[in-house]
């Protein structure tokens, strides 16, 4: 009897088991469909929350590009695509040693932080890979920097820029390069300001050796 109640019972659970298992499949299945292959309207709204968060991250980038541009005493933009890996670098270490900030930007991004800075002159320089180099203090250190390094490579081009708010041509960049740096104008002014000073000084020690032989 109890080998019989034993053969029933395992015999009426295996069709029990495979209707679990069949169950079990069809769900995950289900489960899976549903999950990895939403409804048009999922898509839709991941779409449109897609699209938000780009448009939101585009707006942060242009106002901390606005920023930076209206910060800057100057900017010069570039186009350094032509740079070997190795060129680029020594280029960026220069700049960064004379305090200059070089980044490459979209130019979407630049147009519209220019509009945003109220330097819509620049707009006309964004066109083809765009470098920019800003500067918060040395007026001159990026153009004297950047000029210099052009010398030694064609194909570092100069597009324009901006001194103290100012539209400025290549021209201009150029000849602002061939100024003293700040230490160099600091050194200028000292000689000039210590000038009168000297001649005051030998002025007395003239007229004090004069004295002196009058006597």
């Amino acid at each position: 009897a109890t080998t019989e109640i034993y053969t029933l019972s395992l015999h009426d659970a295996l069709p029990i088991s495979y209707q679990l298992k069949e169950a079990y499949c069809t769900f995950v299945s289900r489960f899976r469909y549903d999950f990895f292959v939403p409804s048009p309207k999922i898509k839709t709204e991941v779409k449109l929350l897609m699209s938000e968060a780009i448009i939101a991250k585009k707006a942060e980038q242009v106002a901390i590009v606005a920023e930076k541009m209206k910060a800057a005493a100057s900017i010069v933009v570039v186009d350094s695509r032509g740079l070997t890996v190795d060129q680029d670098t020594v280029l960026r270490r220069n700049l960064r040693e004379s305090g200059v900030e070089f980044k490459v930007i979209k130019n979407s991004i630049l147009s519209r932080a220019a509009e945003e800075a109220g330097l819509e002159d620049l707009k006309e320089l964004f066109v083809g890979p765009s470098a920019v180099a800003f500067s918060n203090e040395d007026v001159i250190a990026p153009a004297k920097v950047i000029s210099e390094f052009a010398k030694d490579a064609e194909a570092l081009e100069i597009k324009g820029g901006v001194v103290d708010g100012a539209f400025t041509s290549v021209e201009e960049i150029n000849a602002l390069a061939s100024l003293p740096n700040k230490e160099g104008m600091l050194s200028m002014l000292l000689s000039v300001l210590q000038a009168p000073v000297r001649n005051v000084a030998y002025a007395v020690k003239a007229v004090a050796e004069k004295d002196e032989e009058v006597a």
